[in-house]
């Protein structure tokens, strides 16, 4: 991981591989300027790379030209030989007409759909090592699992919810009842925390053949506890309810998510980005693009997504871009 800040020069490389078209000719890459100067011949030897630009032949060292060819070449090595070409277009909405049968198909049919496809998530969760001593025994991680995810997609109570786990029990995706208090001791575990993350990214993997652009952002969501703060110019208390910001990759296409992180809710956006994208990539996607918000501009996610072969686009700020062509 590289982690340091963007200097100027490579601002512009970055702004130049991202927007502009790098043509190569044998050993010769032709690179625009960026001031509409024409084209600068680069010759992006390892030991010593040259340019025909002013600033090169001032200076005598790496030019933004020669950075944004290397990170060119970076991409296609990365995407297994096959080059990349990045050009500036102008994206049209396209619309679709409702299929209604499908539709109605879809909304007919989807509780009992989202049972087969959750019992067949958990039922090869591993059971961890079984507590000793007395008291009653642990039911089977699994089930808590499957009536944890089950409950809270019901929206209703836990008592009201008492009826779908049975109807599951007699489908033969429950292997014990579960009462609802132990649903709540279970939704309140931080130790279902690494089994969730690991069944949103597998219920994932079906669409790796069809998903290859993706986007990074994150939410605000609140929650059933209540914080005590004391607001300062008025000098009384309110109860505020505490929020989470649950931080996730998805596709463009599908809307498919394959990697979440949960954090408190001032959590910074950028630092979870490359882990969201290392593990949508270790999901077997094969990514082309990946697009987000200013937030999660830098060179390490910049890089991160390159070595991935896949295209960052990330906006740049608005204080980045004075004084920064030429």
């Amino acid at each position: 991981m590289i982690d340091k800040q963007l200097s100027d020069r490579e601002i512009k490389a970055l702004q130049i591989a991202a927007k502009s078209k790098l043509t190569q000719k044998g050993n010769v890459w032709l690179v625009p300027s960026q001031a509409g100067h024409g084209e600068y011949e680069v010759r992006p030897d390892p030991q010593a790379p040259r340019c025909t630009c002013p600033d090169y032949e001032f200076r005598n060292a790496r030019c933004k030209h020669i950075v944004a060819v290397e990170y060119v070449l970076m991409r296609e090595q990365t995407s297994d030989g096959r080059t990349v070409v990045t050009e500036t277009v102008k994206v049209t909405r396209k619309t679709y007409s409702q299929d209604w049968k499908a539709y109605n198909a879809a909304q007919t049919h989807e509780k009992s759909e989202l049972q087969a496809l959750l019992y067949e998530l958990c039922r090869n969760v591993p059971e961890p090592e079984k507590r000793k001593g007395r008291g009653r025994p642990q039911l089977p991680l699994s089930d808590m699992i499957f009536s944890s995810t089950y409950k809270i997609y019901s929206t209703v109570s836990g008592r009201r919810f008492a009826t779908d786990l049975r109807e599951a029990k007699q489908r033969g995706y429950l292997s014990h009842l579960p009462h609802y208090n132990s649903i709540f001791n279970y939704l309140e575990s931080e130790a279902l925390t690494p089994y969730l993350y690991e069944l949103i990214t597998l219920s994932a993997q079906p669409l790796t053949s069809i998903e290859e652009d993706f986007a990074v952002d994150s939410s605000g969501f609140s929650t059933g506890q209540f914080m005590r703060w004391l607001d300062v110019k008025y000098g009384t208390k309110e109860d505020r309810r505490q929020w989470l910001k649950l931080h996730l990759t998805c596709g463009v296409k599908t809307n498919i998510v394959t990697a979440v992180q949960v954090t408190d809710g001032y959590a910074h956006d950028y630092q979870y980005f490359k882990g969201l994208i290392d593990r949508t990539a270790d999901a077997g996607f094969k990514m082309r693009e990946v697009s987000a918000d200013k937030g999660y501009l830098g060179a390490s996610n910049m890089l991160a997504t390159l070595q991935h072969g896949a295209i960052p686009y990330i906006p740049f700020k608005s204080n980045l871009g004075a004084g920064l062509t030429r």
